[in-house]
């Protein structure tokens, strides 16, 4: 088994375990429940974990970059805050260090 995916919540691991399963690669959920070890253990060995079967390791990893490319187009370019010099993803429309707002 490999993992091919984590993140801090479990809707964007929920979405890339049906967009494997619609590929048709079987996948587990891992760490569903150890969010509330965080703390005691560090937070993003937390996270829900997506693992597949080794042979279908390549496939599934190409399906997260085909979604990863596809959400980062969508997100427009990043972009760097005014206020503290933090560089942004494009996705967010607040600074996530200093909270200025994108439009301020």
């Amino acid at each position: 088994m490999k993992k091919v995916y984590a993140a801090p919540d479990l809707l964007s691991v929920g979405h890339v375990r049906n967009l494997l399963g619609q590929g048709g690669i079987e996948s587990e959920l891992r760490n569903y429940y150890l969010g509330s070890g965080a703390g005691d253990l560090p937070v993003n060995e937390c996270w829900p974990e997506v693992w597949v079967d080794d042979v279908d390791a390549d496939r599934a990893e190409q399906v997260i970059r085909n979604l990863q490319a596809a959400l980062s187009t969508d997100a427009g370019p990043a972009w760097t805050c005014p206020r503290c010099g933090e560089i942004n993803e494009g996705q967010f429309g607040e600074c996530w260090h200093c909270g200025l707002s994108r439009s301020d």
